[in-house]
């Protein structure tokens, strides 16, 4: 059976254009100056917050590619920014952070604003009921059992057993999976699936031999577990487009060992040149965030071979 990027039932209508923001400065340029401003906190003899405080507050006024991106957000230019700087003065690095670093989450806080411009005027699932409720939202675990997904991923381990199984397994067969914790709820929104089955396609077909299948680490979340994210230590923003069900983390680190990284990054990099997608960096994963006209089937995506 053929997966196609948008359900062979009726689709429901686009989103009102309300829901985004009417005009998106370019992506190009603002993502260029937010690398500039990373590299310029990066190589501060003294990055505390403080510190940072000061250069953020500076480039912010003087930079309107930064700018524009942000006024675009549902919150607009002031909240953000005064969000950000919050975040930054209140920084404490845990091994949890993507690089444990306050550049890092400069980086990833103003990448994300992306992912706000694009869906953050869309209600979020506030609870793990919601998301396990959504009409929207498919259940991977069918479409795997059903032979529609051409990525893997595993759930949490939830219980005192099946975490000892994990940790012996860790011990036994080291590098046979990700050292991730796994997916939290196994649901997605069916345009950001079919979009993974396309990309774990196309790396299949260009990867060394012997490479593992594409793996998720994460899709739909709740506001709910992105709050608990945080308070464990972990760079959580919101808005999230995790919690609308458009985005998803992919292993990168763990390809490393079949010599396939490069080319997985370089998979997701001319994705995002094209347009389909946000990318953020965040270590041992990549977050991608579906842009919505491809969501809502405006920019069409090839697609997949699933069953052909």
């Amino acid at each position: 059976m053929t997966l196609l990027l948008a359900d062979q039932a009726p689709r429901p209508s686009r989103p009102p254009i309300e829901h985004f923001a009417p005009c998106l400065p370019s992506l190009g340029h603002f993502r260029a100056a937010v690398g500039e401003l990373v590299a310029e906190i990066s190589q501060s003899s003294s990055p505390d917050g403080s510190w940072v405080d000061y250069i953020l507050r500076r480039r912010l006024a003087d930079d309107d590619d930064i700018a524009s991106v942000l006024d675009a957000t549902p919150d607009g230019l002031d909240s953000t920014v005064a969000r950000l700087l919050f975040e930054v003065r209140n920084y404490q690095p845990t091994p949890l952070n993507a690089t444990s670093t306050i550049a890092s989450l400069v980086r990833i806080s103003l990448l994300s604003q992306i992912d706000a411009v694009w869906w953050g005027r869309r209600p979020a699932y506030e609870t793990d009921a919601d998301v396990q409720d959504a009409q929207g939202l498919v259940d991977l675990d069918v479409m795997s059992d059903e032979g529609q997904l051409a990525f893997c991923y595993r759930h949490q381990a939830t219980t005192l057993v099946s975490r000892a199984a994990r940790s012996a397994s860790r011990h036994t067969l080291p590098g046979r999976t990700p050292r991730t914790a796994g997916l939290w709820m196994a649901r997605a929104a069916r345009p950001i699936v079919a979009w993974l089955n396309d990309v774990a396609e196309e790396f299949a077909d260009v990867a060394p031999d012997g490479t593992p299948p594409l793996w998720v680490t994460s899709v739909a979340r709740s506001v709910e577990h992105q709050r608990h994210l945080k308070e464990l230590g972990y760079i959580a923003p919101l808005p999230s487009s995790h919690c609308v069900g458009y985005a998803a983390d992919i292993e990168i680190k763990w390809y490393r060992r079949f010599h396939a990284h490069r080319i997985l990054r370089g998979i997701l990099l001319d994705r995002q040149r094209a347009n389909e997608v946000n990318i953020i960096d965040e270590g041992q994963a990549w977050h991608v965030c579906l842009h919505p006209d491809v969501a809502s089937g405006l920019h069409l995506v090839p697609a997949p071979r699933i069953g052909d």
